[in-house]
């Protein structure tokens, strides 16, 4: 199943290249990337499950 959002900051930010998450009950399940026109895809399996989108924290840089 594809799942799809268009991303829209109410600073008018782009979002773009951000990557991201798609969470089930907290646990990543899959990951997107946001393109040019803030939309991103996911492919998640089918199932059921309170769904959340975060930002990947692997692209921030401690130092």
């Amino acid at each position: 199943m594809t799942i799809k959002l268009t991303l829209e900051l109410a600073s008018g930010q782009s979002m773009k290249g951000a990557p991201l998450e798609l969470l089930t009950n907290g646990v990543p399940i899959a990951r997107g990337v946001v393109d040019e026109q803030g939309m991103v895809a996911f492919d998640a399996k089918p199932g059921t499950g309170e769904l959340a989108v975060r930002v990947d924290r692997s692209i921030l840089r401690i130092g």
